[in-house]
């Protein structure tokens, strides 16, 4: 029987419950989007293929290993452009190209390691993460701390950020707050991050994005976020569409901190 791929809601909401499946996904697929990470490390469990690095039939075959006959593939979620059919052509401005779209697709084009044989396989090392490239890539600028309030962690504001200097846990609020301005909350005013922040949708995506952040990099601080979007979840569950923003934000800011830049083979 086909298995039906999970929703992102779902995906999500496995990443928070367990603790290690973020950074045990990252791990082996930290070259794929956030969330393709996710789906990769779900479908891997539910067929029992050990977990290991994925790649094409045709990449295998460059490394020298050859994908087992009757191995069936690993599917991932990609973006297509599509174009414009009909009236949406005919409306478009004279000597315009036709009117183009995105859209989001599973495709079963990936195998893991353990569904290949061949040449010996050495994996690609993990590439270390940069805040200041990261920053400078996200066109976030970050500023000295300028509020009074001594349970204030951090702040966001526009494309800016702001650490207090004795925040608990420093990268956690990093991420936090560079969350906000990904996400594109900043464009509502200034945002706080308190030890008490609101149980509102706003501040657990931006939780969630630094819980696949500090998991995905090994950072200390996880269990402070996962236990605070528990919390949140025992009452209400995350939307669909915020689960796609939360993979998407964490994906770009992890991205961007990259110190070597490489070819992603899906977003």
């Amino acid at each position: 029987m086909e298995t039906v791929n999970p929703t992102w809601q779902q995906l999500l909401v496995e990443a928070v419950m367990t603790p290690g499946k973020i950074s045990t996904a990252y791990s082996r697929f930290w070259n794929y989007s956030s969330g393709n990470q996710m789906l990769a490390l779900w479908q891997c469990a539910a067929r029992g293929i050990e977990v290991g690095p994925i790649a094409s039939f045709m990449h295998w075959k460059e490394l020298g290993r050859y994908v087992r006959k009757g191995e069936k593939a690993i599917a991932l979620c990609m973006p297509v452009t599509i174009k414009a059919k009909g009236d949406k052509v005919a409306d478009a401005p004279e000597g315009n190209a036709p009117a183009t779209f995105t859209k989001f697709i599973y495709r079963n084009n990936w195998f893991a390691l353990s569904q290949t044989d061949g040449a010996e396989y050495t994996p690609e090392p993990i590439p270390g993460w940069d805040e200041a490239i990261a920053l400078a890539a996200l066109d976030v600028q970050r500023v000295l701390f300028a509020l009074p309030d001594g349970n204030c962690q951090g702040y966001a504001t526009g494309r800016t950020i702001a650490v207090s200097p004795v925040a608990a846990l420093p990268h956690k609020t990093t991420f936090h707050e560079i969350a906000h301005v990904v996400i594109g909350h900043t464009s509502e005013g200034l945002l706080t991050d308190s030890e008490h922040t609101p149980r509102t949708l706003r501040e657990v995506e931006a939780e969630a994005v630094a819980l696949i952040c500090i998991e995905s990099l090994g950072l200390p601080g996880a269990e402070f976020s996962r236990g605070y979007i528990q919390a949140h979840l025992c009452d209400s569950e995350i939307p669909e569409r915020s689960a796609q923003r939360i993979f998407k934000a964490a994906d770009s800011i992890l991205k961007a901190g990259r110190a070597t830049t490489e070819a992603s083979a899906s977003e």
